[in-house]
């Protein structure tokens, strides 16, 4: 009888959609600026972004704002041609305009940095101004600027006072232009984590040997591995500090990898710690799998890591996921059902699909 059950209500969660009630987490969604055309280029697609959060009852929006070591906010600090170019074209602050339409509906908008990464752009200002010292490199040797590049990506060192201190520039000028902003999402909060023996530019390591007191470095060292990811942390901190300063009521939350032993042996970042502390508001992590039992798995195993779990919003990866989207609806409907806040990655990958995301506005056909 118990295993009749429990097939119908799998049955049920697969195939119908999960009502929405008042006393649910909120669906947030990820705005991405790599779709095309993207959201903050005119006043039509912000508009059609705006309208379908209504009708899907997405709550939140992380919009992506600094991408590629680029802005699409006024600064003095990152590469602001893309802010110029769709201001003029808008005639008008793109962002401030999506922030307004956005809270006319009851919706959140959190400002989405990609922090430590410069993705594949060898002109970011950053190189322009400090050359490869600041991007975090292993100990191979290093000949022309590609050889730095991780995962087709450049990834700044941080424990590098440089880094900390422009990227704080860079926070301080967005909660500046917008302080309506509800919150701000820092992501690639972290050390590059594929094949991962980085950090040993010449600056951290002359740090860690003065505050060590050691004369070599030992990857499989514990006190190597627990001073990169105080790197991580101390940038953090110091992000954090800027926003809780000058805006109280901004949330501050980050991304965080799984499985967790990325996470930590990995990626050098302690997302668990930085929820207990109460360093953030909330941590988003990215359940990216294809498989629904591994991502329930994966959900079982960050609730071990958290004391509470409302602090805690589950994404899914609609990008892996745009050709099923049998196992799109599946894995968010379990998400719903475990209780977490759930977050779409990302709101370009619904729209190459239809399919993707019609359960989510009621528009499904049976």
């Amino acid at each position: 009888m118990n295993r009749f059950i429990y097939l119908v209500l799998g049955f049920f969660f697969v195939f119908f959609p999960l009502a929405f009630s008042k006393d649910m987490p909120p669906r947030a969604l990820f705005v991405s600026v790599i779709q095309d055309p993207p959201v903050l280029s005119s006043r039509q697609e912000i508009a059609k972004l705006i309208d379908f959060a209504k009708q899907a009852q997405i709550k939140i929006l992380f919009v992506q704002i600094y991408y590629r070591g680029q802005a699409w906010f006024p600064s003095e600090v990152a590469d602001k041609t893309p802010y110029e170019k769709y201001k003029e074209i808008l005639r008008g602050d793109p962002l401030a305009l999506l922030i307004r339409q956005a809270h006319a509906q009851g919706i959140q908008v959190h400002a989405w940095l990609n922090l430590l990464s410069l993705g594949n752009n060898m002109n970011a200002n950053f190189i322009k101004k400090y050359g490869t010292d600041v991007l975090t490199r292993n100990s191979k040797e290093k000949n022309k600027i590609e050889d730095f590049k991780v995962d087709q990506q450049y990834f700044l060192e941080p424990g590098d006072w440089r880094v900390r201190e422009d990227l704080a520039k860079i926070v301080e000028e967005i909660v500046h232009a917008y302080p309506n902003l509800d919150g701000i999402q820092f992501d690639y909060i972290r050390y590059p984590d594929s094949d991962p023996h980085y950090g040993y530019t010449k600056i951290n390591i002359a740090r860690f040997k003065k505050m060590t007191g050691l004369s070599a470095i030992d990857e499989k060292s514990s006190i190597w591995k627990d001073f990169r990811r105080a790197q991580v942390t101390e940038v953090l901190e110091k992000m954090v500090s800027i926003v809780r300063a000058r805006h109280g009521h901004m949330q501050v939350s980050t991304t965080g990898c799984m499985p967790y032993v990325r996470a930590f042996d990995e990626a050098y970042q302690d997302w668990p710690s930085w929820l207990s502390s109460g360093l953030v508001d909330f941590v988003t992590i990215m359940n990216y799998s294809v498989d629904p039992k591994q991502f329930e798995r994966w959900i079982a195993q960050i609730k071990t890591k958290t004391r509470d779990f409302s602090k805690v919003k589950i994404a899914v990866g609609a990008y892996k996921l745009v050709h099923t989207p049998g196992i799109f609806k599946q894995e968010f409907l379990l998400c719903e059902k475990m209780g977490s806040s759930c977050v779409i990655f990302h709101y370009g990958s619904l729209l190459e699909n239809p399919n993707l995301h019609m359960f989510l506005t009621g528009n499904e056909q049976h």
